[in-house]
């Protein structure tokens, strides 16, 4: 008696779901489960249900085969035939974004055109915007460049449906750049010596990339060991540099790291000590050497021997070239000069233009002839004048 009562029992609420799916309706936008019953040329046939039934088309389902299970999505509903499709719809579409914006999860878009304030970008077939200032973590311009491109964003701000929708890909890379500060610097504390990239030249200092968007400034009295006048007498744009990491804060949100070149160069204190050459000393008067014009002013030249050594032309060691123009001579040039004199302890050089050795040497020899001719010339005059009596 009690295993009949059982089995009815469970015929019952077979019965009762049975009943409660073939009654459940579908919506457009619906995501079902369904089972291929039949393939034919133009549509398949899918399960929904009880004694229920929808129509795909049979291309959308090319590779699957009868009686395999299958994710569609509803797109329309009619008393005579529901249609489904394995592409979502605006709706279902819309509901992901929407749960990706509450989740905060990144989505991907790609940038169709640039607009006023920023570029509008592609997600999913929904038109989104993100503006200029958004793009990216440097300064952008117009946006122009990433037209075409397939990027990650993060919904900012949504409205209902999608229509709206504001994108940030900034926020992501900061993201990222975070994690990666963190990482660097787990593996680079304070008084490492790390490799960079000098990106910009200031009077008071060199600022230096470690990693994309993280730069460290390297004070003009951190550059050399020697005192530089400008930071552009020894450093360009672009060099790759190696720097010691001074000191790294955070002030008002921002990132200040403090970089030397000069201490980058230290001889580890187990290494026995070699007596270091100061490049000033390697100058003598006489010396011809060329070197790059850095400075010019109304009174001369500022010209750098090398890194740290630079030296003056005064325009008063100028004035006996005939050819040469103060005024004619570009910074960044090579010009050849020679060595005037040099205040070792001052760290000053004097330059002057290269003396013309083939007229100093005519010149000495004309003068040491010169007593020569003058006995010949007396020993002419006396013979014209016995001659006359």
């Amino acid at each position: 008696m009690d295993h009949d009562k059982t089995d009815s029992e469970d015929f019952s609420k077979l019965l009762d779901d049975s009943l409660e799916a073939s009654e459940k309706t579908v919506a457009v936008g619906d995501r079902v489960r369904t089972e291929i019953l039949t393939l034919g040329a133009e549509d398949a046939i899918v399960a929904l249900g009880p004694g229920r039934e929808g129509v795909v088309a049979s291309v959308e389902l090319a590779g699957h085969k009868t009686g395999e299970s299958v994710d569609l999505f509803v797109t329309s509903v009619r008393p005579s035939e529901t249609r489904l499709s394995v592409h979502p719809t605006n709706k279902n579409i819309a509901q992901d974004l929407k749960e990706a914006f509450e989740s905060r999860r990144p989505v991907e878009g790609r940038v169709v055109e640039t607009c006023k304030g920023g570029v509008r970008v592609s997600v999913r077939g929904q038109s989104a915007f993100c503006p200029i200032s958004q793009l990216d973590l440097k300064r952008v311009e117009t946006g122009a460049e990433f037209v075409g491109k397939t990027l990650a964003f993060r919904i900012t701000e949504w409205s209902e449906e999608g229509r709206g929708a504001v994108l940030s890909r900034r926020k992501l890379l900061e993201e990222d750049q975070a994690r990666a500060v963190v990482d660097f610097f787990g593996r680079n504390p304070e008084g490492s010596v790390v490799a960079g990239t000098v990106t910009r030249l200031e009077k008071f200092g060199a600022f230096i990339e470690l990693l994309p968007g993280v730069e460290g400034l390297a004070h003009v009295s951190e550059l050399a060991w020697s005192r530089v006048e400008s930071p552009a007498d020894l450093l360009r744009v672009g060099q790759s540099v190696a720097v010691k990491i001074l000191k790294r804060e955070t002030v008002e949100g921002r990132l200040k790291i403090a970089l030397s070149l000069k201490q980058a160069a230290e001889k580890p204190a187990a290494v026995p000590a070699v007596a270091a050459v100061d490049p000033w000393a390697k100058y003598a008067a006489g010396q011809v050497i060329e070197g790059k014009v850095t400075r010019r002013e109304v009174y001369g030249l500022f010209v750098q021997l090398e890194p740290g050594v630079v030296g003056l032309l005064h325009q008063s060691q100028t004035v006996d070239a005939a050819d040469f123009r103060l005024e004619n001579q570009k910074v960044g040039g090579v010009l050849s000069v020679e060595i005037a004199e040099v205040r070792l302890s001052e760290r000053r050089i004097s330059l002057r233009l290269p003396r013309d050795q083939d007229a100093d040497e005519w010149q000495n020899r004309q003068e040491a002839e010169a007593p020569s001719l003058g006995v010949l010339g007396e020993r002419l005059r006396a013979a014209l004048e016995k001659k006359k009596r």
